[in-house]
């Protein structure tokens, strides 16, 4: 993820939370890097002065409440707010990585497996919120962050109570992104159902699949057009064959004729299940895939910023470049397929001579001749005065020399001999 320097009139700190970086921007405000006393890295959203009134501050406190009760380990945690500040800001979970739309236009559409691992992540986590009475009603790739640590689902700004008790905005009025919006969303229908969010899924995986969302046109007005109208199917082209049921399913124009998102986890399963893998094999390639397309982020560049010069973004475990270790936990069948391990060669061994243990155990060189020059003996007659000249080092083997085997045989019998169930010796 880019971060750039701080502009000369951007705060230095917010709350507990100091101003490292700029992340990126959108229509209510600026998002910042910002780290916590503690050395927390956070997202910091500040809403623009310019559209800092009583409205906006309504809206901004009442999405600090809905973020409040959202939890789940696939969703970028609430850390602190404050919307009655003069600057209102808001503070979540840094995912250090790049987003799904990002992450397509830079390296292409994911592989048909990892597009299923995504979906099966996501699907999950947005059931969590579910759970909650909460929708989301934004998701979008945008709104998808491939961290280190696998995706997250950031900015709930549009989320909204599904007993539509609370909304977040005015009577009659659609936000959202047409693209990903389902039909009865762009439509204004109220109140809206979890469907909403199955819809918006299924376009996010059609997009990382493919590249395309289901109804694109050259104005928004055009989009709501196709995304509303009953006899415009969605574009399934370059869609793999064992995803086109599933994403067809999810961009059903009757809300109640798309799956749950139980049901999606399910169909996910599948998929990857007939590649050979296990839901967590294909989690850890996920990971692993976008993880080596994108290093850590780089330091902010350009001018200077007011503050002192932002470093490098923060994180505990900094991404790897290639695939990650599995997490220690029970061992899982794997195929030759998924887990590729080089196979150690080692040299040929020579036939050594009986060496002479060297009189000091750590002096370099594994047998050179001690220095002259430290005095430890005097020089031989006849022997050459100038530095002394070292023999090249042997290749190490696991099977060092014969003496060292005849030790550690010696080291074995004699454990042998003193172990409780040792055989016992006839005199």
């Amino acid at each position: 993820m880019q971060i750039t320097p701080l502009n000369p009139e951007d705060p230095g700190s917010l709350g507990d939370f100091e101003l490292l970086g700029r992340i990126g921007q959108g229509g209510m405000g600026q998002v910042f890097l910002g780290e916590s006393p503690g050395g927390e890295p956070a997202a910091v959203k500040v809403i623009k002065p310019a559209v800092v009134d009583s409205q906006s501050r309504l809206r901004f406190a009442q999405e600090i409440e809905v973020l409040k009760t959202i939890w789940g380990p696939r969703i970028a945690a609430f850390l602190g707010a404050d919307a009655e500040a003069e600057r209102p800001w808001l503070a979540t979970e840094y995912v250090d990585g790049p987003d799904l739309a990002r992450h397509v236009e830079a390296q292409g559409p994911l592989p048909s497996v990892l597009t299923a691992a995504l979906g099966a992540v996501l699907a999950e986590a947005l059931s969590a919120v579910h759970t909650q009475d909460l929708l989301h009603r934004d998701l979008k790739p945008a709104n998808v962050l491939l961290g280190p640590n696998g995706p997250k689902i950031i900015d709930f700004g549009l989320a909204a109570f599904t007993e539509s008790q609370v909304s977040l905005t005015a009577p009659h009025q659609v936000v959202g992104t047409p693209v990903c919006m389902a039909p009865e969303q762009a439509a204004g229908e109220k109140p809206l159902t979890p469907a909403v969010d199955v819809y918006a899924l299924g376009a996010v995986l059609l997009f990382a699949v493919t590249g395309h969302y289901p109804h694109q046109a050259a104005t928004p007005y055009m989009v709501f057009h196709l995304v509303t109208d009953p006899e415009s199917a969605p574009d399934l082209a370059d869609a793999p064959a064992d995803l086109v049921p599933l994403l067809k399913d999810m961009l059903a124009h009757r809300a109640q004729d798309r799956p749950s998102l139980a049901e999606v986890v399910q169909r996910c399963r599948a998929v990857i299940e007939a590649y050979g893998l296990k839901i967590a094999q294909a989690r850890r390639r996920l990971t692993a895939h976008t993880a080596r397309q994108h290093g850590p982020a780089a330091p902010p560049s350009g001018p200077a910023p007011r503050t002192a010069p932002p470093p490098t973004v923060p994180f505990e475990n900094p991404p790897a470049t290639t695939a990650p270790a599995a997490p220690a936990a029970p061992a899982e069948p794997t195929s030759s397929a998924d887990v590729e391990e080089p196979t150690p060669t080692l040299p040929a061994e020579p036939v050594p001579h009986e060496p002479t243990p060297s009189p000091v155990p750590d002096a370099p060189g594994h047998g050179a001749p001690p220095d002259d020059s430290h005095g430890k003996r005097p020089p031989a007659p006849g022997r050459p005065t100038g530095p002394p000249r070292h023999r090249p080092e042997p290749a190490r083997t696991l099977r060092h020399s014969v003496q060292a085997r005849r030790t550690a045989e010696r080291i074995r019998a004699a454990y042998a001999a003193g172990a409780a169930f040792a055989p016992s010796r006839t005199p």
